[in-house]
């Protein structure tokens, strides 16, 4: 087996890993492609991520000291689609020859469980497809529909989207699904045009009005705020931006892993005269769903699923950028250091080329 290891901020290696024997609940994947996660697996690579000299308690719940810490080396990687090659005696869920979806690592061979997916991504066998472009999806679907339940929208609502990368134009869609008028801000003029696509209602620059995006939303609303502000970019200045959009004791719910300190927050501003509340939409690490044990991870797996392959929850028009997979380090480096010109980035592991996931 060959997978990706991080062993420091911006060091990428491919490594040789020993087969893993197959319990009686285990299954054997041959990966197809992985795609990248621009929050959380930059925030790995760049070194952001809070794990140096501290640690996540997961009993506490709280980071504590821990001199030894640094995060590396890491796996990275949380978004892959592979092919069933072989079952445990006990597995019934899956069998040789199905197509899943797994939250691990990436790398091109697996042994995991139905049973284990540590609190993140459980296993879910995906439908027969043309291409294998909406697995691609699933993980940032479940967090884009994770945020959209926190958001608690209504028929009717209006809801800003700060951030048009793929959750947000996820975000876009689904609350549009849930039947609120979206009104979608993004700096980048591609991606705004995306978001229109979408369904956004209005897209708006975050530039515009001398970078006061809540008098911008303000203007678009004559004086009205939106129901609710989604922040799905995973940056300061773009939760800066929706705080100053939500209004008088309004709602701003984040979905991002915002990397290092706030400096881009003014919390002298809207956030202390509005009194606004802000709720994080993490579903995983253990959080459960606020409608728990109603919706679960694998409930929440299944309906997204089910929406990228009916084709209700859109991908279409999202630019996959696909790799080779061992020409990691480089697709990391490029990334890092232009992230806004990548919406989608996904390894290939067939052949070793990068051919278009079909």
């Amino acid at each position: 087996m060959r997978a990706i290891r991080l062993t420091g901020p911006y060091q990428v290696e491919i490594v040789d890993l020993p087969d893993a024997p197959l319990g009686e609940r285990d299954v054997r994947l041959r990966s197809i492609v992985s795609a990248i996660s621009h929050g959380t697996e930059l925030n790995t690579y760049r070194g952001t991520a809070p794990l140096d000299k501290k640690r996540f308690d997961p009993e506490l719940r709280t980071f504590v000291p821990d001199p030894e810490a640094t995060g590396y080396p890491a796996t990275l990687g949380y978004e892959i689609v592979s092919e069933v090659v072989e079952t445990g005696a006990a597995v019934t869920e899956v069998a040789v020859g199905d197509i899943v979806h797994t939250g691990t690592p990436h790398q091109d061979m697996t042994v995991t469980s139905p049973d284990d997916y540590l609190g993140f991504y459980p296993m879910v066998k995906l439908p027969d497809h043309p291409t294998h472009e909406p697995g691609l999806f699933a993980s940032l679907a479940a967090v884009a529909l994770q945020g959209v339940h926190d958001a608690a929208i209504k028929v009717g609502d209006v809801v800003t989207v700060h951030g048009a990368g793929a959750i947000g134009l996820m975000t876009i869609q689904l609350a549009v699904m849930s039947g609120a008028t979206v009104i979608a801000v993004e700096p980048s003029a591609e991606r705004r045009a995306e978001a229109e696509k979408a369904g956004a209602r209005l897209v708006l620059d975050p530039a515009e009005n001398d970078g006061l995006v809540g008098y911008g939303i303000a203007k678009a609303l004559k004086g009205r705020s939106p129901d609710v502000a989604i922040e799905t970019s995973g940056s300061y200045h773009g939760l800066q931006g929706a705080i100053s959009a939500a209004g008088m004791a309004g709602q701003v719910v984040a979905l991002g892993f915002y990397q290092g300190g706030g400096t881009p927050l003014r919390l002298g501003e809207e956030w202390h005269h509005n009194r606004i509340t802000m709720r994080s939409s993490m579903g995983v690490w253990d959080c459960p769903h606020r409608s728990y044990p109603a919706w679960d991870r694998p409930r929440m797996m299944r309906t997204v699923v089910d929406l990228l392959y009916s084709g209700r929850l859109r991908t279409d028009f999202m630019p996959v950028q696909h790799h080779p997979f061992d020409h990691a380090a480089q697709v990391y480096a490029d990334l890092a250091a232009s992230p806004v010109d990548h919406l989608k980035t996904a390894f290939d592991y067939r052949h070793g080329s990068g051919a278009d996931g079909s």
